[in-house]
């Protein structure tokens, strides 16, 4: 079977913390015919998963080489410190990164926020994943600053998290090689910024076929009443005026 010959499909990369639930059902109710499949990769490996052509498009965090990629930004998320909830930190809603600087906070290999300075006391030792550095963080050893939805993903009974109100952000973005904008990468972008089903990009849904006028049925003829000539009688007639027979004139006597 030739390439082809294989029923289409379409691939869609996504990094951690994002998640597409909500535009993978879309996909799936306008476009039953295609099926949709999700290809989980690191931060670092979503360029190279679309570059290599394991995905059709991705989510993925800016910034991206534009001059390969189309890019459309979605959203930014905020910025959380990970800490235990018996920590110091837990006093306020918020902090910023100076309130970090006597505290050890751990940068993992597979970081996603770019810093001009890291906050907090030098480490030597980086964690290889930020799943392992909250396994750090909820053995007491160090603070974690992430984007809200990794630490929403790494959830644990034993920690908690406060906004970090002047670190670097992260910005989430749906991105696809540009020499490679297919009409199904155009049904996708449609489907992410809300377009309709009856958009000018995009597929369209079938049309409905008109339905059919009903022919218009004669009206019925009126039937005569029962037990009522359909002519005007003569009075006194026999077939029933009102009084009965005529009478005809009396004799006269001889």
């Amino acid at each position: 079977m030739t390439s082809s010959e294989f029923p289409p499909s379409f691939r869609v990369a996504y990094v951690p913390g994002v998640t597409p639930t909500k535009w993978v059902r879309i996909w799936g109710e306008r476009l039953p015919d295609i099926p949709l499949h999700l290809v989980a990769v690191t931060a670092a490996q979503a360029p190279g998963a679309l570059r290599d052509g394991e995905a059709d498009a991705g989510f993925l965090r800016l910034p991206v080489d534009r001059t390969y990629f189309s890019a459309i930004p979605l959203y930014t998320e905020k910025t959380v410190v990970i800490v235990p909830k018996d920590h110091l930190v837990t006093a306020a809603d918020e902090v910023s990164t100076d309130e970090l600087a006597d505290e050890l906070v751990l940068h993992p290999l597979d970081e996603v926020l770019e810093w001009e300075q890291r906050p907090g006391k030098p480490v030597d030792h980086r964690p290889d994943t930020t799943g392992d550095a909250v396994e750090l963080v909820a053995a007491g050893v160090g603070l974690l600053v992430v984007p809200q939805s990794l630490a929403r993903l790494h959830h644990r009974r034993d920690l908690t998290y406060r906004t970090v109100t002047d670190a670097p952000v992260s910005q989430v973005a749906l991105a696809w090689p540009e020499e490679r904008t297919t009409d199904m990468v155009e049904d996708f972008i449609g489907i992410v910024r809300g377009r309709t089903v009856n958009s000018t990009r995009g597929r369209k849904a079938p049309q409905p076929q008109p339905k059919q006028e009903r022919a218009e049925k004669p009206a019925p003829r009126r039937k005569a009443a029962q037990g009522k000539p359909a002519g005007k009688q003569p009075r006194g007639g026999s077939s029933g005026g009102r009084g009965g027979a005529r009478r005809g004139r009396p004799r006269r006597r001889s």
